[in-house]
């Protein structure tokens, strides 16, 4: 299966989604934000990036801008809550940033499951 880092700075959501991956098979890490998400994934690579847009520090956004700017092959779902407060903002520019999966807060663990599975499976963004 992938190895992949779960960012979010929220714990519970963190281990929930650290959580339900590790039962789907899969080598998961954990970061609170995406200065300690980057800092983890230029140490050690991971297959796919599961983060969050708004955190402290280093927010989602910045976060997915970065691992693309490294022209990292790393599969990346980004996740929020703020498009059911009626901004559609964060995950469209997640998404043109080049998020390969989006999901809205709260989801199932289905919905996370066939997500990540997705962008596993997409073709690499970047050569």
């Amino acid at each position: 299966m992938a190895r992949i880092l779960v960012v979010d700075d929220d714990e519970l959501v963190r281990v929930s989604v650290a959580g339900i991956l590790s039962r789907a098979g899969h080598q998961v890490e954990t970061a609170e934000d995406g200065e300690a998400a980057l800092g983890r994934h230029r140490a050690a690579r991971f297959d796919l990036v599961v983060t969050d847009i708004v955190m402290p520090r280093m927010e989602g956004l910045e976060t997915v801008r970065a691992l693309r700017g490294d022209r990292s092959r790393v599969k990346i779902v980004a996740i929020s809550g703020c498009e059911r407060r009626g901004s559609e903002f964060y995950l469209t520019a997640a998404r043109a940033l080049g998020a390969d999966q989006v999901l809205v807060k709260p989801f199932t663990g289905a919905e996370l499951r066939a997500a990540v599975d997705r962008a596993l499976y997409l073709p690499a963004a970047v050569s």
